[in-house]
């Protein structure tokens, strides 16, 4: 009787989360290629003699360098890393920005809406922000999920005049220099 085949073992990066063949396909290559090193030699051999050149210019520059203090090497000896999140496939997830971007959209030739996205960014509470928001400008607001599938406010009316100063008065977590508006599809400052 014929004996059964056995199954692939795949070897997967902790860098990046692709498939060890596949790192160099990947957009963070660089990274990977200390793991690589280390845990699969074989499929990158040429890896393997870069790495090796590299220690030995290392360490011709440290015996060059024998007279530099100790001091200096210890503040900057490793960058900081930045906080992301990873996905499978090696896809980054960024923290979003913390700002507040406020848009005017026109229907009907006569009728605006105004948009607020991002306030729950800073903690803010949409349901009650969208009442202080009807009651303020006396108009019908309400939370609606957008064309991202993230929650924004919309308020009937032209407010954007006044919704700035409302903002930054009701809810002190927000500062003046995170909100923006969406004018001729442009990000503009508010301030």
């Amino acid at each position: 009787m014929a004996e059964k085949p056995q199954p692939v073992v795949v070897q997967y990066c902790q860098v990046c989360g692709l498939p060890a063949e596949y790192c160099e396909f990947g957009s963070e290559f660089d990274k990977c290629k200390p793991w690589l090193i280390q845990n699969a030699p074989d499929l990158y051999p040429d890896l393997l003699k870069e790495a090796n050149a590299k220690e030995a210019d290392k360490v011709a520059d440290q015996l060059q360098s024998t007279g530099i203090s100790s001091a200096d090497s210890g503040s900057s000896s490793e960058p900081k890393q930045e906080e992301v999140k990873r996905l499978p496939g090696g896809k980054i997830k960024k923290k979003e920005k913390k700002e507040v971007v406020i848009e005017k959209v026109v229907r009907n030739k006569r009728k605006c809406i105004t948009t607020v996205k991002g306030l729950e960014l800073f903690g803010v509470k949409l349901s009650d922000a969208s009442k202080k928001l009807g009651k303020k400008f006396a108009t019908g607001a309400s939370v609606v999920k957008g064309p991202t599938d993230k929650e924004q406010i919309d308020v009937q009316g032209d407010i954007s005049y006044d919704i700035v100063e409302f903002i930054t008065e009701t809810w002190a977590d927000v500062p003046e220099t995170a909100i923006f508006f969406i004018e001729d599809g442009k990000k503009v400052p508010a301030a």
